[in-house]
């Protein structure tokens, strides 16, 4: 785990899928006709690089969250099934949690998907680029920030 996380905030690798709402991030930037090739090592290592470019004041106050790195997405029930995500926030943003919802609650998940960022890249630093954004981009939504936000800021 990167040192300017507080403890709670595990990178694991290849998590289930817990079938939560679909908040993240849609791959629309365009693809290559091979994926940048990176093993799930390198990739691990520029999730957790990501994590560690994240300001520690705003580490400290991220609360109940877990990051997971998976391989891809899986459109649920419902969802067109060419949906492609690069990441997914789900849980309740720090913005809507009330009194009540620290008893027992189950932590926030972000999931970083691999296959998609790696599709749409040419290289190691276009991986490392995108892993960032997206993280950020995720990162952002457990504070209550918005897609449409995002996207004013250049995040999205």
């Amino acid at each position: 785990m990167p040192s300017s996380l507080p403890p709670g905030l595990p990178i694991v690798p290849d998590g289930g899928d817990d079938g939560g709402d679909d908040a993240g991030d849609d791959a629309d930037r365009g693809a290559n006709a091979e994926p940048f090739p990176m093993s799930e090592a390198d990739f691990e290592a520029a999730v957790s690089d990501a994590l560690d470019r994240i300001p520690p004041e705003l580490a400290q106050t991220m609360n109940n969250v877990a990051i997971f790195i998976e391989d891809d997405y899986t459109p649920q029930p419902g969802e067109d099934p060419d949906t492609v995500l690069l990441g997914l926030y789900e849980g309740v943003p720090l913005t809507e949690r009330d009194s009540w919802w620290d008893a027992g609650s189950l932590p926030d998940r972000i999931t970083i998907y691999r296959q998609p960022i790696l599709d749409i890249c040419a290289s190691r630093e276009d991986v490392i680029e995108e892993v960032t954004v997206t993280v950020v981009h995720e990162i952002a939504h457990h504070f209550g920030i918005s897609d449409e936000r995002l996207h004013e800021l250049g995040w999205g």
